[in-house]
Protein backbone atom coordinates (compact mmCIF):
# COMPACT_ATOMS: atom_id res chain seq x y z
CA UNK A 1 0.00 0.00 0.00
CA UNK A 2 1.26 3.23 -0.53
CA UNK A 3 1.61 5.71 2.23
CA UNK A 4 1.25 8.94 -0.26
CA UNK A 5 -2.53 8.03 -1.31
CA UNK A 6 -3.62 7.08 2.32
CA UNK A 7 -2.79 10.75 3.74
CA UNK A 8 -4.50 12.56 0.50
CA UNK A 9 -7.43 10.53 1.63
CA UNK A 10 -7.66 11.22 5.18
CA UNK A 11 -7.75 15.00 4.31
CA UNK A 12 -10.92 14.52 1.99
CA UNK A 13 -12.86 12.65 4.51
CA UNK A 14 -12.40 15.47 7.38
CA UNK A 15 -13.74 18.46 4.45
CA UNK A 16 -16.64 16.13 3.10
CA UNK A 17 -17.35 15.58 7.26
CA UNK A 18 -17.12 19.65 7.29
CA UNK A 19 -19.57 19.92 4.58
CA UNK A 20 -22.00 17.61 5.92
CA UNK A 21 -21.81 18.62 9.23
CA UNK A 22 -22.66 22.82 7.91
CA UNK A 23 -25.68 21.41 5.64
CA UNK A 24 -26.94 19.40 9.26
CA UNK A 25 -26.96 22.34 10.80
CA UNK A 26 -28.72 24.76 8.02
CA UNK A 27 -31.02 21.91 7.52
CA UNK A 28 -31.52 22.13 11.86
CA UNK A 29 -31.62 26.06 11.60
CA UNK A 30 -34.37 26.30 9.19
CA UNK A 31 -36.99 23.84 10.65
CA UNK A 32 -36.40 25.19 13.69
CA UNK A 33 -37.55 28.68 12.23
CA UNK A 34 -40.70 26.91 10.41
CA UNK A 35 -41.34 25.60 13.85
CA UNK A 36 -41.14 29.12 15.27
CA UNK A 37 -43.05 30.39 12.51
CA UNK A 38 -46.10 27.90 12.64
CA UNK A 39 -46.07 28.87 16.79
CA UNK A 40 -46.81 32.41 15.90
CA UNK A 41 -49.26 32.08 13.42
CA UNK A 42 -51.10 29.05 15.48
CA UNK A 43 -50.82 31.97 18.46
CA UNK A 44 -52.50 34.83 16.57
CA UNK A 45 -54.99 32.64 14.93
CA UNK A 46 -56.05 31.61 19.09
CA UNK A 47 -55.89 35.42 19.67
CA UNK A 48 -58.09 36.37 16.80
CA UNK A 49 -60.51 33.78 17.74
CA UNK A 50 -60.38 34.74 21.47
CA UNK A 51 -60.91 38.31 20.73
CA UNK A 52 -64.26 37.23 18.19
CA UNK A 53 -65.27 35.00 21.44
CA UNK A 54 -64.76 38.19 23.43
CA UNK A 55 -67.12 40.24 20.72
CA UNK A 56 -69.81 38.12 20.41
CA UNK A 57 -69.65 37.51 24.79
CA UNK A 58 -70.44 41.70 24.66
CA UNK A 59 -72.90 40.98 22.02
CA UNK A 60 -75.04 38.82 24.16
CA UNK A 61 -74.97 40.77 27.35
CA UNK A 62 -76.12 44.22 25.55
CA UNK A 63 -79.16 41.96 23.71
CA UNK A 64 -79.60 40.18 26.91
CA UNK A 65 -80.02 43.77 28.65
CA UNK A 66 -82.92 46.24 27.45
CA UNK A 67 -80.95 47.75 25.37
CA UNK A 68 -83.46 49.35 23.59
CA UNK A 69 -85.18 51.65 26.29
CA UNK A 70 -81.79 54.13 25.65
CA UNK A 71 -79.33 52.73 23.45
CA UNK A 72 -76.34 54.17 23.94
CA UNK A 73 -72.31 53.04 23.41
CA UNK A 74 -70.40 51.26 25.93
CA UNK A 75 -67.38 49.44 27.08
CA UNK A 76 -68.09 46.36 27.88
CA UNK A 77 -65.39 44.17 30.53
CA UNK A 78 -64.90 40.17 29.46
CA UNK A 79 -63.50 37.50 31.27
CA UNK A 80 -63.29 34.49 29.04
CA UNK A 81 -61.59 32.25 31.37
CA UNK A 82 -63.24 32.53 34.58
CA UNK A 83 -60.43 33.76 36.72
CA UNK A 84 -61.65 37.24 37.80
CA UNK A 85 -59.45 39.56 35.48
CA UNK A 86 -60.89 41.08 32.36
CA UNK A 87 -58.94 39.65 29.58
CA UNK A 88 -61.01 41.98 26.63
CA UNK A 89 -62.56 45.25 26.35
CA UNK A 90 -65.01 45.51 23.82
CA UNK A 91 -66.48 49.05 23.11
CA UNK A 92 -69.96 48.71 21.71
CA UNK A 93 -71.19 51.43 19.67
CA UNK A 94 -74.12 52.87 20.27
CA UNK A 95 -76.87 49.70 19.02
CA UNK A 96 -79.06 51.70 15.52
CA UNK A 97 -82.48 50.41 14.56
CA UNK A 98 -82.18 50.20 11.06
CA UNK A 99 -85.71 48.76 10.32
CA UNK A 100 -89.07 48.46 11.68
CA UNK A 101 -92.25 46.93 10.40
CA UNK A 102 -95.49 46.39 12.27
CA UNK A 103 -95.70 43.14 13.42
CA UNK A 104 -99.18 41.12 12.74
CA UNK A 105 -99.33 39.06 16.01
CA UNK A 106 -102.35 41.08 17.56
CA UNK A 107 -104.81 39.62 19.95
CA UNK A 108 -107.67 38.14 17.25
CA UNK A 109 -110.47 40.55 18.64
CA UNK A 110 -108.35 43.34 17.25
CA UNK A 111 -107.59 41.82 13.89
CA UNK A 112 -110.21 42.17 12.19
CA UNK A 113 -110.11 46.43 13.61
CA UNK A 114 -108.43 49.26 11.51
CA UNK A 115 -104.90 49.75 12.67
CA UNK A 116 -106.18 52.94 13.79
CA UNK A 117 -108.15 51.82 15.91
CA UNK A 118 -106.29 48.83 17.51
CA UNK A 119 -104.48 49.00 20.83
CA UNK A 120 -102.00 46.03 20.49
CA UNK A 121 -99.91 47.80 17.77
CA UNK A 122 -96.51 46.04 17.84
CA UNK A 123 -93.49 46.20 15.70
CA UNK A 124 -90.63 44.37 14.70
CA UNK A 125 -87.35 46.48 14.64
CA UNK A 126 -83.75 45.57 13.31
CA UNK A 127 -81.21 46.52 15.27
CA UNK A 128 -77.50 46.65 14.38
CA UNK A 129 -74.86 46.08 17.19
CA UNK A 130 -71.13 47.05 16.22
CA UNK A 131 -68.58 45.75 18.80
CA UNK A 132 -65.27 46.43 18.23
CA UNK A 133 -61.71 44.66 20.82
CA UNK A 134 -58.64 46.59 20.28
CA UNK A 135 -55.58 45.35 19.91
CA UNK A 136 -54.03 47.67 22.43
CA UNK A 137 -56.34 46.67 25.01
CA UNK A 138 -56.56 42.89 25.07
CA UNK A 139 -54.25 39.80 26.32
CA UNK A 140 -53.28 39.30 22.59
CA UNK A 141 -53.52 42.33 20.52
CA UNK A 142 -55.52 41.09 18.34
CA UNK A 143 -58.22 43.87 16.91
CA UNK A 144 -61.39 42.26 15.38
CA UNK A 145 -64.74 44.18 14.99
CA UNK A 146 -67.71 41.90 15.24
CA UNK A 147 -71.43 43.34 13.66
CA UNK A 148 -74.64 41.87 14.53
CA UNK A 149 -78.37 41.78 13.69
CA UNK A 150 -81.12 41.23 16.00
CA UNK A 151 -84.57 41.48 15.88
CA UNK A 152 -86.21 42.82 18.90
CA UNK A 153 -90.57 43.45 19.44
CA UNK A 154 -91.64 46.59 20.16
CA UNK A 155 -94.88 48.56 21.10
CA UNK A 156 -95.21 51.17 19.28
CA UNK A 157 -94.55 53.89 21.92
CA UNK A 158 -91.19 52.04 22.40
CA UNK A 159 -90.93 52.12 18.37
CA UNK A 160 -91.87 55.73 18.42
CA UNK A 161 -89.16 55.97 21.24
CA UNK A 162 -85.73 54.28 19.38
CA UNK A 163 -86.23 54.29 15.83
CA UNK A 164 -86.93 56.49 12.90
Amino acid sequence: MNPRKHISQRGAALVVGMIMLVLITLMLITALNLGTTNFRAMTNMQFRSEAIAAANKATEDIISSNFTLAPAAQDVFVDLDNDAVDDYVVQVAQPQCIYAAEAFGTDPSSLSLPMTMSTASTWNTVWDIDTTVNGADNVGGAAVRVRSGVRVLLSQAQKDGVCP
